[in-house]
């Protein structure tokens, strides 16, 4: 009896097995994309891509002096700026940065944050904010006597956009707003700044990058970022750089050329003084270590 009932069941079984499976084989999962992007910056504008939860990283950045002045200064290698960082993944969608730079003795606090990921047969974008505060601690009391701890001041925010078109391409936007609360690019004999048309503190900028890997360990990186409301009589630049990555295992080495000597956000947007077309081009490279 039992065996004429378990061969009633069975293709009742069967029936519903195949009904199930052909429900799963219906279902779309949209699966995220890996990084467009290996390291956390393109080369000065920051990367959509975040360090993973519990993951430290130790970034050393160098910028050169500019190589047109020849072997007076062995083309800006005798004169550096260097960056010192360290970063941490809070958990998968927020990291934390504390750094300090040699241009104009810079200390900065950052935060990076996922606000969407891109997806396989989904949303066609990552979008992740950046945050930071730099402090200039360059600035003396002797040489500005009126000076406050607030002048010191500078701040960023951007919204960094980014999408990976294929596993060689990744191309991202990032429209940036920053403010310096002291501003010293137009400035007279009495460190005043000169009328009519003063730079405002609060500035405007859209940055442009891109990645293209051409070998399996190495890709070319670009990026720009165009001033938007930048005073008519300034002395800075827009921050333009093209370099190579290099992946070696647990971190990754960048070495690129960039008419922008400062490292930290205000200081490569508002005030790069570099001319590509006067040869005013440093060599630089970031090293980075993730443990």
């Amino acid at each position: 009896m039992k065996k004429i009932i378990l061969a009633l069941l069975f293709p009742i079984c069967l029936f519903a097995q195949d009904d199930l499976l052909s429900e799963i084989d219906t279902v779309k999962v949209n699966t995220k994309v890996q990084s467009a992007f290996k390291s956390l910056k393109i080369v000065n504008i920051e990367s959509t891509k975040l360090a993973a939860k519990d993951d430290f990283y130790f970034i050393v950045a160098h910028r050169f002096d500019y190589v047109n002045q020849g072997f007076d200064d062995f083309f800006g290698l005798d004169n550096a700026n260097t960056q010192l960082k360290f970063l941490y993944g809070v958990n998968d969608w927020l990291n934390i940065h504390v750094s300090r730079s040699g241009f104009q003795e810079t200390y900065d606090l950052g935060f990076k944050y996922l606000l969407k990921s891109q997806q396989k047969d989904g949303f066609p974008f990552a979008i992740v904010g950046f945050s930071s505060i730099a402090v200039n601690t360059e600035m003396k009391k002797e040489n500005f006597p009126k000076l406050k701890f607030e002048n010191r001041l500078s701040y960023v925010t951007q919204v960094l956009i980014s999408r990976k078109f294929t596993e060689k391409l990744s191309l991202e936007i990032a429209p940036t707003y920053f403010h310096e609360n002291t501003i010293r690019d137009i400035l007279d004999e009495n460190n005043a700044v000169i009328l009519p048309n003063p730079q405002d503190n609060s500035q405007f900028a859209i940055g442009v990058g891109g990645r293209y890997k051409f070998a399996k360990r190495w890709s070319v990186n670009m990026d720009y970022a165009a001033h938007l409301n930048r005073a008519n009589q300034s002395i800075y630049k827009n921050p333009l750089s093209i370099g190579v990555d290099l992946e070696t295992g647990g971190h990754v080495f960048q070495m690129h050329f960039t008419n922008s000597r400062a490292m930290h956000e205000t200081g490569y947007l508002g005030q790069t003084t570099g001319d590509w077309g006067k040869g005013e081009i440093a060599f630089g490279f970031n090293l980075v270590r993730v443990f």
